[in-house]
């Protein structure tokens, strides 16, 4: 049910109207239970209301010079939210408190973007000091990215907290491109998404770039074989053969989507019908035998319509792993570092 009118916002210290409210709506018993706030997509609308203009504009900026950053920010914003809740963590550098989740093995030389994020709380800090969080600036920055990229459009909840920890080793267990479907699933489990959530997030490998080093055992040694992984199309792996040669530079970039590598679309369920998933993790929600997530991809890759809005449902619910909202946490001054630190 939804909460009732006046309830529906974090709470936050510019809003003391909204706490009021709040704390009356929980003596009346609407359904909220002391302490739980909630998100929602007017947060900033009083207090920074220029928000989605002023992250649209340094994205644009930076996609001009950089045509992977749409992809790259809103991988950013699924690590974090992955590694205990979605709370800016993935942005914090090492210090004497910090182990940065930047070092993390599925982060480190492959996750990207750091430097937008700084130049979008830089221009924000400038514009409404003190008010947006990281966290909110990554939920942003993604589906903006995404709208950019020519995806679905949907209204992000607002209000999350920054938190002060990190969590290097979470950050050392996200999704894998070599997981199998079923460590997918638990993994997707852990932090309430289900099968449709994991083969819609999924989707995300519709644009970007992804390293040889993540590619290279399902063309060459594929678990432990010695032989190429048989759910992969044979044009396909000989494709990806010369661009990833055996004992190559484990580093250079190949598109997820060889066919509209930069656009969002549903080409990658088409792909992956086409056994041509780059990924091990990607063909895994299809070539499973018996997968429960292949009639999903089957109707993705026969409806963008439907991948779009369960793309933007699944967005929002990962957007809600774990916030800190209210008095929780903080809002960072440099996403960087903690305040104070």
């Amino acid at each position: 049910m939804a909460p009732p009118r006046g309830m529906s916002c974090a709470t936050s210290p510019h809003q003391l109207v909204v706490v009021l409210l709040f704390a009356a709506a929980a003596v009346l018993g609407f359904g909220a239970r002391a302490g739980e706030a909630q998100l929602c997509s007017e947060y900033y609308d009083g207090t920074c209301p220029g928000v989605h203009r002023i992250v649209r504009r340094v994205l644009k900026k930076a996609h001009e010079a950089d045509v992977r950053i749409y992809a790259s920010l809103t991988r950013l914003h699924f690590h974090d939210c992955f590694v205990q809740g979605c709370d800016g963590s993935i942005l914090l550098d090492n210090s004497s408190s910090i182990v940065s989740e930047k070092f993390a093995r599925p982060n480190n030389g492959s996750a990207r973007g750091y430097p937008v994020v700084d130049a979008v709380k830089a221009a924000l800090e400038e514009a409404c000091p003190g008010v947006v969080s990281c966290a909110d600036i990554l939920a942003i920055a993604a589906k903006i990215s995404v709208e950019l990229s020519g995806g679905p459009r949907w209204r992000v909840p607002l209000g999350r907290r920054d938190g002060t920890t990190a969590n290097i080793t979470a950050a050392n267990n996200l999704p894998s491109p070599f997981d199998n479907l079923t460590t997918l699933q638990q993994k997707f489990g852990a932090v309430g998404l289900d099968d449709t959530d994991l083969v819609a997030l999924s989707g995300a490998h519709t644009f970007g770039r992804v390293q040889c080093q993540f590619v290279t055992a399902r063309l060459y040694n594929f678990s432990g074989t010695n032989r190429p992984d048989p759910t992969l199309d044979r044009g396909y792996r000989s494709f990806l053969a010369l661009r990833c040669p055996r004992g190559g530079d484990g580093t250079a970039l190949n598109d997820l989507d060889p066919t509209t590598p930069d656009g969002f679309d549903n080409n990658y369920y088409t792909n992956i019908e086409s056994r041509r998933g780059t990924l091990q993790s990607d063909q895994e929600l299809l070539s499973t035998p018996g997968a429960p997530t292949a009639a999903i991809v089957g109707r993705f890759a026969g409806s963008q319509k439907a991948f779009f809005k369960s793309f933007a449902r699944s967005m929002i619910s990962m957007g809600n792993i774990q916030v800190l909202t209210g008095s929780q946490g903080e809002v960072r001054k440099n996403c960087r570092v903690v305040n104070g630190g």
